[in-house]
């Protein structure tokens, strides 16, 4: 049987069983989740970086793209586009340009979902208006959202019919590079980008645990106690510990990770340049 027809990661048996691998421990005794393959496929998730060499079957990226674009967007403005490349020499250019991941350039398709205000500016133009929305933070917000939204409906998509994904945050670590390789036209800007293909089954992968939802499930009002309770952090550090060691990563803990990430701006690797690039790729971010 191809690739094409059997899912790459193994099943786990029950919604039970996803939660335990997900959060570490066992579900509330009440309420009992309900099946759902919706949900078992969501919660099977877990960021792929080594892939096989096998082509997406046909018709796979036109599918999830008509996913992608069934996702809510804000006002039916649709602010978003993504560019796919197969090409191989481009997808290396890619990989050096973000950060030398290798597995953008291994990955046989890689995604660069884009917010994109120029289409909206073309309407104005096509009419003969001016659109000042169109510079407005909620407008660029809007965009960034809608991008999301369509990005995570493609993902859940290709993991439908047995692919794997990473999404890729250092395409902004040089947003005018990556602009230029992919010929972006002004108001646009390459949020993230997304590797897809097989996963390499010589390279497995695991599902890594989250912060407990009583940490973000908030009833009626936000319960600072309960997102910010250290005993609570101090478990789920441990849990994240041990399941990072076991995945042959290095054993940070969350809390670790939030300190290295954030301690030092060096650490966001020339994204902390992010509002003058915006603004140098054509974004206003302000009322005009």
């Amino acid at each position: 049987m191809s690739d094409s027809l059997v899912s790459s990661f193994p099943a786990l048996s029950s919604m039970t069983a996803l939660w335990r691998a997900r959060y570490g421990t066992q579900p509330p005794a009440a309420p009992a989740l309900p099946e759902s393959p919706v949900a078992r496929g969501l919660m099977t998730h877990r960021s792929v970086r080594g892939f096989s060499a096998s082509a997406l079957p046909d018709g796979v990226l036109e599918a999830a793209v008509a996913a992608a674009q069934s996702a809510s967007t804000s006002s039916n403005l649709q602010g978003w586009s993504v560019i796919a490349v197969r090409d191989a020499d481009r997808r290396a250019r890619l990989a050096k340009i973000a950060g030398d991941q290798d597995f953008i350039a291994q990955a046989p398709l890689f995604l660069a979902w884009v917010a994109d205000l120029s289409r909206l500016d073309h309407v104005g133009q096509a009419h003969g208006r001016d659109l000042p929305g169109v510079d407005c933070l909620d407008t660029f917000l809007a965009a960034v959202m809608d991008t999301a939204f369509a990005a995570q409906n493609a993902a859940a998509a290709f993991e439908s019919y047995g692919l794997g994904i990473v999404y890729v945050g250092a395409v902004r670590n040089r947003p005018e590079a990556i602009a230029a390789e992919l010929g972006l036209p002004a108001r646009t800007v390459a949020l993230f980008g997304m590797s897809v293909g097989y996963p390499d089954r010589q390279r497995p992968t695991a599902i890594k645990p989250r912060l407990p939802q009583h940490a973000v499930l908030h009833a009626e009002r936000y319960d600072s106690a309960a997102a910010n309770d250290p005993a609570v952090i101090a478990a789920y550090d441990e849990r994240l510990r041990t399941a990072r060691t076991a995945q042959g990563s290095p054993g940070r803990s969350w809390s670790e990770s939030v300190l290295a990430r954030l301690g030092d701006v060096s650490a966001l690797h020339g994204r902390e340049r992010l509002p003058e690039a915006l603004r140098g790729l054509g974004f206003v971010l302000g009322q005009t």
